[in-house]
């Protein structure tokens, strides 16, 4: 009896693949393009840049095997709006075609590697990208213990949103956040990029030096995150809009600024204790652990440096530096 279940079971089931014309007929059709994918899941922002940029030619070639982080449109719009724009279009409308190259460049790695592959390469771990900077291969800091997170140049930290989408040359893991990348936008665009600093940001508006920023230089920022700011304010017993309304504000601003593009490995190879001449015109102080001394004897530490801009670098500090008589 066994038996003759087995069988009958075996006929229904050849009856039935027969009946539907086959295992394939309703199989769903293979994966375009990066180019055509982007474009059929709405990536409207992303696939206009890629076209002005000269890109979609490469996304579109059935010889590439490429990665691309491709930010959804309410990324590309919050960056617009960060920078100033009235809309993502109206930014891609206003960059050079070679900028916006630059920018999605560093959303695209060289192989194909879906989230597995990722994973593989460990917690944490370093993607090249296709952009070039500086005579080597930019690279994207990736963290895979929690999904996957991506750190850009202006240290924000990016989130994978939806991986592993299938593109017939490709595949693309989309982002909730445009990448940054080094050396493209200025020393105010990228302050601004960041959160951390909007209270710095705040601060350059109100002393009318972000076009000073903003301009050829280069120009060295030791640039205080709100954290800083917030114990400096209650150091000096000010609050922010009085500090900000401040005649001296200015100054103390300057005073985190050194002229010329100086490098973390140029502070190290500085004979310790290094004194270094502020844009204010006075001195702060560089010990051998790399601790800064300010004019009253305060120290700040350096959290994260080589933030690369186009007009110069930042280096991330804990403390408000202030020069040793009030500006």
């Amino acid at each position: 009896m066994i038996r003759q279940f087995k069988i009958l079971a075996a006929v229904c089931a050849v009856s039935l693949v027969a009946a539907c014309g086959g295992s394939d007929e309703h199989a769903p059709p293979p994966p375009g393009t990066l180019a055509a994918e982007a474009t059929a899941r709405g990536f409207t922002s992303l696939v206009a840049a890629a076209d002005k940029a000269g890109l979609v030619p490469a996304l579109s070639a059935s010889s590439s095997s490429l990665t691309v982080f491709a930010p959804t449109d309410a990324a590309f719009a919050a960056l617009a709006t960060t920078l100033g724009f009235p809309s993502a279009t109206a930014m891609v409308a206003a960059l050079d075609g070679p900028t916006l190259a630059k920018i999605l460049q560093y959303h695209v790695l060289p192989t194909k590697k879906v989230a597995a592959d990722l994973v593989a390469a460990g917690a944490k771990s370093t993607q090249s990208t296709l952009y070039t900077f500086e005579g080597a291969a930019s690279t994207l800091a990736l963290d895979t213990s929690a999904g996957v997170k991506i750190t850009d140049e202006v240290l924000n930290q990016v989130t994978v949103q939806t991986a592993d989408v299938a593109a017939s040359n490709g595949v693309i893991h989309v982002i909730d956040k445009v990448l940054v990348p080094p050396g493209v936008l200025n020393l105010v665009q990228m302050a601004k990029l960041n959160p951390t600093f909007s209270v710095l940001v705040e601060a350059v508006g109100a002393a009318n030096l972000a076009t000073t920023l903003s301009g050829t230089g280069p120009f060295t920022v030791f640039a205080p995150t709100n954290d800083a700011f917030t114990a400096a304010l209650g150091e000096l017993g000010v609050t922010k809009a009085q500090l900000l309304a401040s005649p001296g504000l200015a100054g103390v601003l300057t005073y985190h600024v050194v002229a010329g593009n100086v490098r973390a490995a140029n502070v190290v190879a500085l004979p310790k204790p290094a004194s270094v001449t502020t844009v204010q015109g006075t001195a702060f102080t560089v010990g051998i652990n790399l601790a800064i001394t300010d004019g009253r004897a305060r120290v700040a530490t350096l959290l994260a440096t080589d933030v690369i801009a186009s007009n110069g670098v930042i280096h991330v500090i804990d403390k408000v530096l202030l020069p040793a008589v009030a500006p």
